[in-house]
């Protein structure tokens, strides 16, 4: 989608004039002229409160070993399917968007009374949010040798100055006159990439790269 100072078309469609819309549904995701995702949340959020409205109803015996299963193969995908297009650029849907995850956990036999993070401690569990930040992260690392070299390869570029501080491998920020293009994914990537510690970025492969990343954002609060 193209978003600036097009000048606007009418069309029909056989006799019919065709109305003009502000937004456009494609593969389930909601998108307006501004590419603001704030109804595109709510729309993610409505879906996944009425599957968790009917795990309450169906399921009574409610421990970790039940409730976990269902949480992540039915009330997590509606809250995940294609995030990287359309994730929350404001609080407020970061917290609406986290309201089912913590609801689920709540469901759980002995975790009634413990706040959100206890829970998702003792669960082993990350946030939505944070899920997100691992998923933005992977993007645009040192790619190992042996991997394949073709995805997401002209994407970013790496930084060349030698004054750069934190992670040795940062990438480069662009600079953009439109507000609007600072929400697109690879411009979030790459402000998320950049803030990573050190011995996360210069991990020796993938798999290790991804276990010292959980574990720094395990140490986020």
């Amino acid at each position: 989608m193209w978003v600036g100072a097009i000048p606007k078309h009418n069309y029909r469609l056989g006799e019919e004039w065709i109305e003009s819309s502000p937004k456009e549904k494609d593969l389930g995701v909601l998108i307006d002229e501004k590419l603001n995702m704030s109804r595109q949340c709510a729309l993610a959020a409505q879906k996944a409160n009425r599957v968790l409205g009917c795990i309450k109803r169906a399921v009574t015996s409610r421990p970790r070993e039940v409730i976990l299963p269902l949480c992540s193969a039915l009330v997590r995908p509606p809250l995940q399917y294609c995030v990287q297009l359309w994730g929350p650029q404001y609080r407020r849907d970061i917290e609406l968007l986290e309201q089912s995850p913590e609801e689920a956990t709540k469901l759980i036999r002995g975790m009634e009374h413990l706040s959100c993070e206890d829970r998702l401690r003792e669960l082993g569990l990350f946030s939505l949010e944070k899920r997100r930040l691992r998923g933005r992260s992977n993007c645009g690392l040192p790619v190992p040798e042996g991997a394949c070299r073709k995805a997401g390869e002209g994407l970013f570029i790496r930084e060349c100055s030698d004054r750069t501080r934190g992670n040795g491998f940062k990438l480069k920020e662009g600079r953009f006159r439109l507000d609007v293009r600072k929400k697109f994914f690879t411009v979030r990537v790459v402000r998320h990439r950049n803030r990573l510690p050190r011995e996360v970025v210069d991990a020796p492969s993938l798999a290790v790269f991804k276990a010292r990343l959980d574990e720094a954002l395990g140490n986020v609060v």
